[in-house]
């Protein structure tokens, strides 16, 4: 196995921090320091450190409002870095439309970063969503159950109903506008979607436009969420 792969399904490093450790000879396997990027080695038998300082990492739960886009794509306008210039360092993590609103995550923790855009299906997030018309339980229980969109069948979420125009719903994919597209499916209409949980971060007590910095414990929780293969 290559020591990048190795740290990656480790959750120590991602794949691209691992050869950055690599290149400033900051590897060890069995306490001789290795540059080699191919260098293969055996985690059963192998010890493989980190030298030297690692790289801080720093993670923001942003609350961001309806109409701000997650995307630097120029054409959507004002984005979350136009608003939080400080953190333009870091990335967002999973998609957000800028008509939805609600958590999101900027890190520049590769680690983090691909466990929760992992297409394992690993972390929950957990939305509310209010709709136009009066909800029908027996639409929910066909989104439960999965819906066919034109990019596939859905995976199966957990729904629960708040009021006749509100429920939260449960989920562990991300496609493009999918909650959207979902509830187009059952002829219901969405009038506020708000994404209130990525695994085990919740918006808490952040208002809308406000944020804050992840402490470590919390990172490691969310990391801990996926399993080492």
């Amino acid at each position: 196995m290559r020591i990048a792969k190795y740290f990656s399904q480790q959750k120590i490093a991602s794949r691209r921090e691992a050869e950055e450790y690599l290149k400033k000879g900051q590897v060890t396997v069995n306490g001789e320091v290795v540059k080699d990027m191919g260098r293969q080695i055996d985690p059963d038998k192998d010890v493989v450190e980190i030298i030297g300082k690692m790289v801080s990492k720093t993670t923001i739960a942003y609350f961001k409002p309806r109409g701000i886009s997650s995307s630097t794509i120029e054409e959507e306008g004002t984005n979350v870095f136009d608003v939080l210039p400080q953190y333009e360092s870091l990335n967002t993590v999973g998609r957000l439309d800028k008509q939805s609103e609600g958590l999101i995550l900027l890190t520049d923790d590769g680690v983090l970063a691909s466990i929760i855009t992992s297409d394992k299906h690993i972390i929950e997030k957990e939305y509310r969503v209010t709709v136009r018309e009066i909800i029908n339980p027996k639409q929910l229980l066909f989104l439960e159950k999965g819906v066919f969109l034109e990019d596939g069948l859905t995976l199966p979420v957990s729904i629960e109903i708040i009021d006749e125009h509100t429920f939260t719903i449960v989920m562990k994919e991300g496609r493009k506008h999918q909650i959207r597209r979902m509830a187009n499916a059952v002829n219901l209409t969405i009038e506020n979607l708000t994404r209130t949980r990525i695994g085990p971060i919740t918006l808490d007590k952040l208002k809308e436009g406000s944020y804050r910095t992840l402490k470590l414990d919390e990172v490691q929780r969310l990391i801990d969420t996926a399993p080492i293969p």
